[in-house]
């Protein structure tokens, strides 16, 4: 054998010995993880027990880490010992998708799996709240414009709700919401901190001179005592509502629908948190929800092909599915079919 060849083959060896190495790990898992948003969780927790029920694949592991907390384990590489599935409550950020890529995470399926409505709730012993985007701004920013300046801001002074409207009880402002890391918080940012902002002229202007400023003005939240980071286990801020009836809790609505006898959802803009309000989009604060699928773990780890299409069946994110029972806001028909076609695609 010829010395260049006799060379190779050395040198092949231990590159066939790590790639043997690599794919015995690879096998090693015998169950799907997944990880991410609260609010998708009880979503994945129930297809995952369908799913174990068919006895032929384990049940998957569902961790509830928070959207962001789960996109930093889900992109931080590829293998065993990274997640299969991220759940989010909010699309993937491009800086994640970024991380993601830098790690070898580069094919990633995304999969829209409904929508939700961002409520606001207290205790079903206390006031039933009627509050505007303004109003919430208002009560929660970290600095809000001065009543004796149009274009100047102050830290926040108010300290309970009827300050902020006169139309809502004297009551301590006192919220319990979710942390930054949390794809809920992201989108209440959005949809209620930014909106509610921009009710005052000067800073709508400012949006388009200025995004910078304008992120600063709008999506930075009071850290005084007003707002108070309950974690990412919604089922602790329903206790703690129960236990202060005074308090307001920030969750899915999917924690409403199943804690009713406990807690009642706030009217927001004059519309209630209800399932036919947020599925016709009268409902002002709703929002997408996600799960991500890692394409390099398919056909390695088992049931992941299998799980993916359970979770985007009829029977369970159809209109009449399981996950509607649980509180899920089904995609209209014509947007399902599109995600089954595109889904399907990816899997084959």
């Amino acid at each position: 054998m010829p010395k260049k060849t006799v060379l190779l083959a050395l040198l092949a060896l231990p590159l066939a010995a790590s790639v043997a190495s690599v794919a015995s790990a690879q096998t090693s898992r015998d169950y799907i993880a997944i990880v991410g948003s609260s609010t998708v969780y009880p979503f994945t927790t129930t297809v995952a027990e369908h799913f174990g029920k068919g006895g032929k694949f384990k049940t998957p592991k569902v961790e509830s880490t928070g959207t962001g907390g789960g996109f930093k384990l889900f992109c931080s590489g590829v293998g065993v010992q990274y997640p299969d599935i991220s759940n989010a409550s909010r699309a993937i950020k491009p800086a994640e998708q970024a991380t993601c890529a830098k790690a070898g995470v580069k094919d990633i399926l995304e999969v829209k799996i409904g929508y939700d409505g961002i409520v606001l709730a207290n205790s079903a012993k206390g006031t039933l709240f009627k509050v505007s985007r303004r109003d919430l701004y208002l009560a929660l920013a970290k600095n809000v414009p001065d009543p004796a300046s149009p274009t100047a801001l102050v830290a926040n002074p108010y300290k309970t709700w009827n300050q902020v409207n006169k139309s809502l009880p004297a009551d301590k402002i006192e919220v319990l919401g979710p942390p930054p890391t949390s794809g809920t918080r992201d989108a209440f940012v959005e949809l209620v901190m930014e909106v509610g902002c921009q009710t005052f002229p000067w800073i709508k202007t400012l949006k388009d001179v200025d995004e910078g400023r304008f992120k600063r003005v709008c999506d930075s939240i009071r850290e005084d005592g007003g707002y108070i980071e309950a974690g990412e286990n919604d089922n602790l801020i329903v206790q703690k509502l129960e236990a202060n009836p005074k308090a307001v809790g920030i969750f899915g609505y999917s924690f409403l629908e199943e804690n009713l006898s406990k807690v009642e959802g706030s009217y927001v803009d004059g519309v209630p948190p209800t399932f036919e309000n947020i599925a016709s989009g009268k409902y002002p604060i709703s929002r997408p929800l996600f799960i991500y699928v890692k394409s390099a773990h398919m056909g390695v780890i088992p049931g992941l092909k299998e799980f993916v299409t359970e979770y985007i069946s009829d029977r369970s994110m159809g209109s009449e599915g399981y996950l509607a029972d649980k509180g899920l806001i089904p995609l209209a028909a014509s947007e399902q079919a599109k995600v089954r076609g595109a889904v399907t695609g990816k899997l084959k």
